[in-house]
């Protein structure tokens, strides 16, 4: 036999090879299911594509040569079990990233973010925001960038987040209410000069904080395993609302939906930015509980980490409580009218309202189910986020998109 023979036998490389070919349109699938957790094994794998053990097998075996996933041949069965284990599926640790960057009213991060929402490096965060949008934008790509250099990863693309509702399909930022920018701000465009002048390969992409929050816990934190879920957060400032249908995010005709912040939950409220009065945005908010807790709002600390610092320190001091607990009143009477109007299969809240549910947990449900049709009846489920900076990774989740639907193609070089 000379060396450059193919020891198999006859026609087993060219079976392999019409597996993986009849398999190919899987390749997708089966790689959201590994990120997303649901195929740790390559027999979960099999059944949720509904392929034959070896064009799963084929499936997962290309993916791992892209560099996308790790199967794992000898796992070793469990105590007890009976059968060939079946091979372990995650991940790759090594393998490409995308650029994750985040701007709020208190600063901006960026972060390398891997598949399966997997953090793999941050830069400090910076707490100074410009009033030009481009400065700013260029400041978080650039400390993206030198993430790159040091840490030698691939990129495969980008993504942004920004705390205002996001147009489609031009990308413009159209309510940046907490950070001076103009209304209209080509966030996306910015975004992408940005990338490219900095060397950074791949797509990018933009999307409000608190959808990509949503999307980041559907795929990978409380949120998984709803079909319905609203997502309710207050970061920085203001507040703002997410619902995923069906795994995917309802964003509306234009990308506006579900802007729940200005929901009017005391009409002799607060006057709010939009020019109405007593919305939950102004009403549900860090500064409004320090307001209504005789706070004055310190410069060193973000508000947000003021807020869940006072309840969490001095939750038993009655000024404190009370304020929590209007809080948590306003909270629950604008999540009851949006249990009415969307039901969902599950609530979850991030930010401070993550910790309002942590201070006083039956407070709120109570609130909920006694202002919601649903509530009575169906008790829908009210969860805190569970993820770490979520609005980071469901910005890396839009530049992972390409790669989940069409892997072959988003990694082919240009």
């Amino acid at each position: 036999m000379s060396g450059n023979a193919d020891p198999r036998p006859a026609g087993e490389g060219t079976t392999s090879r019409t597996r993986l070919d009849r398999g190919r349109g899987a390749l997708g699938p089966a790689l959201e299911l590994v990120h997303t957790g649901r195929a740790p094994t390559r027999a979960v794998l099999t059944a949720e594509l509904g392929v034959t053990r070896a064009t799963a097998g084929a499936v997962a075996a290309e993916l791992e040569a892209l560099g996308l996933i790790r199967v794992d041949a000898r796992p070793g069965a469990a105590a007890g079990s009976q059968g060939r284990p079946s091979h372990r599926l995650a991940v790759a640790e090594d393998g490409p990233v995308v650029l994750a960057a985040q701007v709020h009213a208190d600063g901006f991060r960026a972060a390398l973010v891997g598949l399966g929402g997997r953090i793999a490096a941050t830069a400090p965060a910076r707490e100074t925001v410009d009033a030009d949008p481009a400065k700013i934008i260029g400041s978080v790509v650039e400390a993206g960038a030198d993430l790159l250099r040091t840490t030698g990863l691939r990129c495969v693309g980008a993504g942004l987040a920004v705390p205002s509702a996001v147009a489609e399909p031009d990308g413009t930022a159209l309510n940046p209410l907490h950070l001076a920018w103009p209304v209209g701000a080509p966030v996306r465009r910015i975004f992408d000069e940005c990338v490219r002048a900095a060397g950074i390969s791949g797509p990018a992409f933009a999307g409000n904080d608190v959808n990509l929050a949503a999307l980041a816990e559907h795929r990978h934190g409380a949120g998984r395993g709803a079909r319905d879920l609203l997502c309710v957060a207050t970061g920085h400032r203001g507040v703002g609302g997410a619902l995923v249908l069906d795994g995917r995010l309802h964003t509306g005709s234009s990308g506006l939906a579900l802007e729940v912040g200005h929901l009017t939950v005391n009409p002799e409220g607060r006057p709010c930015h939009c020019g109405s009065r007593g919305c939950l945005d102004v009403e549900a908010d860090p500064l409004a509980l320090l307001t209504a807790a005789g706070r004055e709002p310190g410069p060193v600390v973000s508000l947000l980490q003021q807020a869940i610092d006072l309840i969490r320190d001095h939750y038993d001091d009655p000024t404190v409580r009370t304020a929590a607990e209007t809080l948590i009143d306003r909270l629950g009477l604008g999540l009851a009218g949006l249990v009415n109007i969307l039901n969902p299969d599950r609530i979850i809240l991030g930010g401070l309202h993550r910790t309002l549910l942590a201070a006083d947990p039956d407070r709120l449900r109570a609130v909920v189910a006694d202002r919601s049709l649903w509530g009575q009846s169906g008790g829908v489920p009210i969860l805190a986020c569970t993820l770490d900076h979520n609005s980071l990774v469901g910005a890396a989740e839009l530049a992972w998109q390409p790669v989940l639907d069409d892997p072959i193609r988003a990694l082919r070089p240009v």
